[in-house]
């Protein structure tokens, strides 16, 4: 076989692995994107292709990178966390006012972390970032609210979206400091114990019956020892 024969197929195996290698490498890159922004990158995506959507959520990154996000204040995570079980409490008497106010706290712990609240669009952009398991059901939540404005609301669907802002109301208000790409966030405590919006099923309009108190068991006393006349007795017979 001609030397120039073997060159051009080496050449050719050359560049066949080499383009396997990149769409390989690429195929990861897609694929870690994926993972991290979960529904986001699958809503981009199907909108605008998946490279132009891992093109848009890499310039976030880096956006955000930018903001300089910082951890709360001891004494604002606190008064966040009062405000919230305020705010939970109310939806009893005041569905709608209750979803108005959780929006208002999960804004402002946006802010106090350093994120730009002004425009509701980017802000949900760049929460992408680092809290977007949350973001889908958080849309939603903003949703629900927008329609107060024009209809009434549902109570049940208040409550989810109450639920829904909670959930990323916690993941801003606890993260010490800026989560790592694709978690939650670095939350050590709870600011508050759960609290249900409403009975449990099958609690519902029943009252709890009082738990059963458990008297001890008196201790056995001991044996009588026999005396000693009729051990004895026994041994011999």
């Amino acid at each position: 076989m001609p030397a120039g024969t073997v060159l051009i197929i080496v050449i050719g195996c050359v560049l066949i692995a080499a383009a396997a290698g990149v769409a390989a490498a690429l195929e990861v890159r897609l694929m870690l994107t994926r993972r991290q922004f979960g529904q986001e990158y699958d809503r981009l995506a199907g909108k605008m292709g998946h490279r132009r959507a891992r093109a848009q959520l890499i310039e976030r990154r880096r956006r955000v990178a930018g903001l300089g996000l910082r951890p709360l204040d001891p004494g604002v995570r606190q008064e966040l966390a009062s405000s919230w079980a305020v705010t939970q409490e109310s939806f009893v008497e005041d569905p709608p006012g209750a979803v108005e106010a959780a929006r208002d706290l999960v804004l402002r712990s946006a802010r106090e972390r350093g994120y730009l609240v002004e425009d509701p669009e980017q802000l949900r952009a760049d929460l992408s970032v680092h809290h977007a398991r949350r973001l889908d059901s958080y849309r939603r939540a903003e949703e629900t609210t927008a329609a107060l404005a024009s209809a009434a609301v549902p109570t049940e669907e208040l409550r989810q979206a109450l639920l829904w802002y909670r959930a990323m109301f916690r993941e801003l208000a606890e993260s010490p400091g800026a989560a790592r790409p694709g978690t939650p966030g670095g939350g050590q405590r709870r600011l508050s114990p759960r609290l249900p919006l409403s009975p449990p099923r099958g609690l519902r309009g029943q009252a709890r019956k009082p738990a059963r108190s458990r008297m001890p068991r008196p201790a056995r006393a001991p044996r009588p020892t026999p005396p000693a006349s009729q051990r004895e007795g026994a041994n011999q017979a």
